[in-house]
This record gives C-alpha cells, structure tokens and sequence, in this order.
C-alpha cells in the first residue's frame, strides 16, 4: 500500500510541475501579448520578432499617417503576400483603401477643375480595395463605412465643374462660328 501511495504521489508531483510549467508558459505569452497592444495603443512601432505581421502592420500604418501614402500602401501590398487569414487580408485590404483614398483627396484638380489622372486613378484603386475587404469579411462595417463615403466624395460628374465656353469671347472673335 505504501508503494501504492508513493507511485501516486509520483504522478500527481510530476502533473503539478507541468500545470506549474504550462502556467508559466501562458503568463509570459500574455504578458508578451499586452506589451504589444501597449505598444500599439500608444502608436509606437512594435518590437520584436514575435509578432511579425503586427510589427509590420504598424510600420505601414506609420507611414500612411505621416502622409507617405505611396510606401504605405507598399507596405500593406507587402503584407498580402505573406499567406494572412481572411480576416486579416480584409483589413490589410482596407488600410490600402484608407491610403488610396487620401491619397486621391489630396491631389490637386486641374486647371479646367477635372480631376488629375493620378487621383482618378488612386480613387478606383481605393474602391477596389474596399470592395476586396468587404469580399473577404462582408461584415466589416468600417470598410462599408468608407465605401460609401468614398462613392459620396468621387466626384462622377467631375465635368460639371469646367467653364462654360460656350458663347465666350476670345478677343473679338465669338467662339463656334460656322
């Protein structure tokens, strides 16, 4: 009986230090885990290797928020090729859509007030990337949100805003003579 009580004292020691063991492993992934959303919220760049797509995700957010929209959306193209989750293809997806779109929005119109071709063309790239985001996860409200909005602001009808020459002067001769 004895032997008995000292094997089992044996297995319940030996499952004591791997709960021990495996705690200690989970408190140091939490802890690991709240560094990097500490780094996040205060918008620092994330350190370390741990979290590669974090790190890298926050590097191309930093860019796209000191205004170098063409490297931000670099980066986030970047991000695409590494085999992300759908979910996260959606975000990354929606990211390159914010940076297209203020990229478009702060590009000047031309003299006639027509928009320039590298806005008009940032705009549909943004509209595609939003629709890819809302493919991959057709719940993500903010990527609605900013597809309408964008559909809103891209002026169709860009157009409507050019002088009227009909009927103009250019010196003293009318303008659609016969």
């Amino acid at each position: 009986m004895g032997i008995r009580i000292k094997g089992l004292n044996l297995v319940f020691g030996l499952l004591a230090i791997a709960g021990l063991l495996g705690s200690i492993y989970e408190a140091n992934a939490l802890w690991q885990r709240q560094t990097v959303n500490q780094q996040i919220k205060a918008g620092e760049l994330v350190r370390g290797d741990a979290y590669a797509f974090e790190k890298k995700m926050m590097a191309a957010y930093k860019l796209g928020e000191a205004g170098d929209y063409k490297h931000a959306v670099q980066s986030f193209s970047q991000l695409l090729e590494t085999g992300l989750s759908d979910p996260q293809q959606a975000l990354v997806q929606y990211n390159i859509g914010n940076n297209l779109l203020q990229a478009g929005l702060v590009r000047r119109l031309n003299d006639d007030g027509s928009l320039k071709d590298e806005a008009k063309y940032e705009l549909s790239q943004a509209r595609i990337a939003y629709e890819q985001a809302l493919r991959l996860d057709p719940g993500f409200r903010q990527a609605k949100f900013n597809l309408s909005l964008m559909l809103l602001v891209q002026p169709n009808g860009i157009e409507g805003l050019k002088k009227e020459q009909e009927g103009m002067e250019l010196s003293n001769i009318p303008v659609g003579l016969p």
